[in-house]
């Protein structure tokens, strides 16, 4: 199955390289893409999965766009801060 998922705070190939590592790991995901412009991540996996991507997604500081406010949405922030790193670093830069 396809999700599409439309999410913030994307702002460039290292985030990209976090969120596709970080999906990709997951049991049941056979592929990840990540649109930067449009903040949109598309991963195909088996039916019944999409509450475990867009937590995964939170997680990791790519809350789905309007699922967070105020401090919430702040720490989501923070935490993509964090994520971007990592991918630069693993080379998605």
């Amino acid at each position: 199955m396809l999700y599409e998922i439309t999410v913030e705070n994307i702002k460039c190939g290292g985030c990209a390289n976090s969120i596709s590592s970080k999906l990709a790991a997951l049991e049941g995901v056979q592929s990840v893409d990540v649109d930067i412009e449009n903040g949109i991540v598309r991963i195909e996996a088996i039916d019944g999965m999409r509450d475990t991507l867009t937590t995964s997604l939170l997680k990791m500081g790519y809350p789905e766009s309007g699922a967070t406010e105020g401090i919430a949405a702040a720490r989501a922030k923070a935490k993509s801060f964090v994520s971007c790193a990592v991918g630069r670093v693993s080379g998605g830069g």
